[in-house]
């Protein structure tokens, strides 16, 4: 099977960033009325986790369908660990010289990604490091998940449907565990995986649905016509997040949801980045040329840094002033500086050992194409802000 390169992906990685700065920004300044459409931004985390799902489940896929190796498990956490560790690591640092605001161990918690497994209030300029945490525990579970789904039985029709079904199924383990965390007082358990497995499933299924669809092992269907229409689908992304933006989704800023409403924001948020998602995977001219052209694909490249450092910009920004757009303009530009400076000193050197990680996971001794390495499991960023 020929490999892919999906690129209106990268224009969406680039949005999904904007999103989750914005929704940063509107949560520390004064917003006005638009604050809860801006807030409910932070579904960029949701996108994120959709096309970390699809490219790094596609492969086992793949190599289910042609009844080859998938990526071995060693070389692909080394792989994964490459690309989040470092700047990670760059952030903490710069979050204790700047703004030193907890102690030594809560540091060394960020660092390490269990901060979500301690009690206690996060750093100061990392808060947004919980969905790191998740996507760093999905990187984990993915080899055994992809095992579970893609190791036992023949690729049929009947198999790729029940696949889909158990996917489908895992998108409403989000909601569940989240009303449950909620009602049970348990905000710390609330940013686990279990709580956030659907985004994944979300872009884990549409990897599975287009290599069987293109493979012939699944028949048209009603997404065949989905994929003619992608205003109309986007537009649907839309709608659901202005829904997201009332009150039915919880409040706008960081107080305790109820039960009912964690659930309804989960559920949302799963919607909108399946709605934002599938279109990008069969994009028009059009849609590819806005999202798939060099400037979105040089925008990618800076998304890991954005998120990654956007909080310890803003942090500081605010000490001078609180004005939206203030803080929006001066935000962005501090997090594209840091970005650019990160991408060019670590993760550009770093992309060798990465390719070396994912070419130690596949059968064949050559290379793939440079233009279809982003479809391997080593290359973009598949982290929010990674992917």
């Amino acid at each position: 099977m020929k490999r892919r390169r999906f690129l209106a992906l990268d224009g969406l990685r680039v949005l999904a960033a904007l999103a989750m700065l914005t929704a940063q920004v509107a949560l520390h300044s004064d917003a006005g009325p638009l604050k809860g459409v801006l807030s409910r931004l932070d579904v960029g985390a949701a996108v994120f986790c959709a096309i970390s799902g699809f490219l790094l489940y596609r492969p086992h896929v793949e190599a289910w369908f042609e009844e080859t190796q998938p990526p071995l498990t060693l070389p692909y956490l080394r792989n994964r660990a490459v690309r989040i560790l470092p700047v990670l690591w760059v952030a903490v640092l710069l979050a204790v010289v700047l703004l030193h605001s907890a102690d030594w161990t809560t540091y060394l918690q960020h660092a390490t990604l269990t901060q979500v497994y301690f009690e206690g209030s996060a750093a100061e300029g990392l808060t947004q490091l919980w969905s790191l945490a998740a996507i760093a525990a999905f990187y984990v579970i993915l080899p055994a998940l992809a095992k579970l789904l893609t190791g036992y039985d023949r690729p049929t029709r009947r198999s790729v449907r029940w696949r889909l079904s158990v996917l489908a199924a895992l998108t409403v383990v989000g909601p569940v565990w989240l009303t449950i965390m909620s009602a049970t007082h348990h905000p710390n358990a609330a940013l686990w995986l279990p709580g956030y497995i659907g985004w994944f499933a979300v872009g884990m299924g549409l990897a599975l649905w287009q290599v069987a669809r293109s493979t012939g092992r699944l028949g048209s269907s009603a997404l065949d016509i989905l994929t003619t229409i992608p205003g109309t689908v986007w537009g649907i992304a839309a709608a659901l997040l202005l829904l997201a933006s009332t009150p039915l989704a919880g409040p706008y800023d960081l107080s305790a949801a109820s039960p009912g409403q964690s659930a309804v924001k989960s559920l949302l948020y799963t919607g909108i980045a399946a709605c934002v998602l599938f279109p990008a995977l069969a994009p028009t001219e059009r849609a590819l040329h806005y999202l798939g052209g060099r400037p979105a694909r040089l925008a990618s490249n800076l998304t890991y840094g954005v998120f990654a450092y956007q909080l310890i910009a803003l942090t500081l920004l605010t000490r001078i002033s609180t004005q939206f757009v203030f803080l929006f303009v001066t935000t962005l530009l501090a997090s594209i500086g840091l970005a650019a400076a990160s991408y060019y000193t670590i993760e550009r050197p770093l992309a060798g050992v990465r390719s070396d990680a994912s070419g130690a996971g596949r059968r064949s001794p050559s290379p793939s194409p440079p233009a279809l390495q982003a479809s391997q499991p080593g290359d973009r960023p598949d982290t929010p802000g990674p992917a």
